[in-house]
């Protein structure tokens, strides 16, 4: 094997909280200071095969399944994440606090999202084909959902993922004080995943979604959700484990094929 570059390896840091970061200094006349990016925006700040290499790190770190090689930045076996670019778009940054319960009374909802569960665990999550944008089932309440947020999050899974659901339960809420709209929320359900059909466009937007299967953990690296995460991660295991669905463990993402026998999973 003819090898004339470099042998580059790419590692696994862990997770930092404030006191570790606060903690490092740079050296001396070599680092001048330590930052902290969006994945989206390391193409303006590395060279190419270094912005490439460090995505495709990140995709193996959310995949969870080892060691990945590369080649000028590439994997070798490229994943789901690397065949819909994950991480190259900017993240959706909801910080806002987690509230469990009902929305307050009066209190308009922007959107129910759902937590949709397969046999063996794991979630459906939709990723833009292009740019690997993640987002959750759900949307909009419309006027034929009379009010009814099951009938919203059952229509809108049936219309962007093309699945049918078990009847949700409701997990809690998230107050979004500053949409353009005027302060509203934003709901988060959890449901089964009872029957999987061929995939479609989305008719609202004329999008055909990627349907992929995650764990709950990979679902929120996803996003940037900050740290009111940590509490909606516990409320969808509370709401799995009352669902009878085992906890699924960390494995690559996979594509939810059309027609799945849900059983096998």
């Amino acid at each position: 094997m003819k090898f004339p570059g470099e042998l580059l390896h790419v590692f696994d840091g862990g997770v930092w909280d404030e006191d570790r970061i606060a903690s490092v200094r740079p050296a001396p006349g070599e680092i001048e200071a330590v930052e902290f990016a969006e994945p989206a925006d390391l193409p303006a700040l590395m060279t190419p095969d270094d912005a490439r290499r460090a995505l495709s790190a990140l995709r193996a770190r959310t995949n969870g399944a080892g060691v990945v090689l590369l080649e000028d930045g590439r994997p070798l076996v490229p994943t789901l994440l690397d065949r819909v670019n994950a991480f190259t778009r900017h993240r959706a940054v909801h910080h806002w606090p987690w509230q469990e319960g009902p929305a307050p009374a009066g209190m308009p909802v922007r959107q129910y999202w759902g937590w949709l569960f397969a046999p063996d665990g794991r979630v459906l999550t939709l990723l833009d084909p292009v740019n690997g944008a993640a987002c959750l089932p759900g949307g909009t309440p419309e006027p034929q959902d009379q009010g009814d947020p099951a009938a919203t999050l059952t229509r809108e899974a049936a219309e962007e993922a093309a699945v049918r659901i078990s009847v949700p339960v409701l997990l809690g809420y998230l107050p979004d004080e500053h949409h353009s709209g005027g302060p509203c929320v934003r709901v988060r359900m959890a449901a089964r995943l009872t029957e999987v059909g061929p995939s479609r466009p989305d008719p609202a937007i004329g999008q055909t979604y990627v349907r992929a299967l995650a764990t709950p953990e990979q679902v929120i690296e996803l996003f940037d959700w900050g740290l009111p995460a940590a509490d909606q991660l516990a409320a969808v295991h509370q709401a799995r484990a009352r669902l009878g669905i085992p906890r699924a463990a960390r494995q690559r993402l996979t594509e939810l094929p059309d027609a799945t026998d849900l059983t096998t999973l």
